[in-house]
């Protein structure tokens, strides 16, 4: 699964650092959410994504085939 949050934001006219301010994170932590480069994400921050976004968990993930395995 990945995150859309980029995507997203395309959609809807809004800049990563727009984003960033309405979620108060660290830049660091803030980063690695929106580029997928983190193993889980805090229901918290989910939550406030959503609202921010004004989506549903649903339309933040996508799912995508992991390239490490054979089917």
């Amino acid at each position: 699964m990945k995150l859309r949050v980029l995507e997203l934001l395309e959609e809807k006219g809004k800049t990563k650092y727009w984003l960033y301010i309405q979620l108060g994170l660290s830049y660091q932590n803030f980063n690695k959410m929106v580029n997928n480069q983190t193993n889980g994400i805090k229901f918290e921050n989910l939550r406030a994504l959503c609202d921010i976004l004004e989506c549903t968990p649903n339309d933040l993930f996508v799912e995508y085939a992991d390239p490490k395995k054979k089917e």
